[in-house]
């Protein structure tokens, strides 16, 4: 189901995973998603999902797991003082892959 034009901030995912920091680099937050390794409400995702304030981001690292909600998009790119996103689950250690 696509969304219709809603007054909720939103933003690329690759774009908020750099922003909050949760990836390093862009191009990297977009080869996590190229390969499968990102999920967005238990989804796989593409680098150009538009994500939302109550969303569930589950990025796989290889060597760990982070589970996090989002809690605010920022307006601009620039440095923010407020956190915008809350650690749910974080887990270390062996994978089947």
């Amino acid at each position: 189901m696509r969304r219709a034009f809603t007054d909720k901030p939103g933003m690329r995912l690759d774009k908020y995973l750099q922003v909050s920091k949760l990836v390093k680099r862009r191009t990297v937050a977009n080869t996590l998603c190229n390969l499968g390794r990102v999920k967005v409400n238990t989804h796989p995702a593409k680098a150009s999902k538009q994500v939302h304030i109550g969303d569930l981001v589950e990025i796989d690292f290889g060597s760990h797991r982070l589970v996090a909600r989002i809690t605010a998009i920022p307006a601009t790119t620039k440095g923010s003082s407020t956190p915008l996103y809350e650690v749910v689950e974080r887990v270390q250690g062996d994978f089947p892959w």
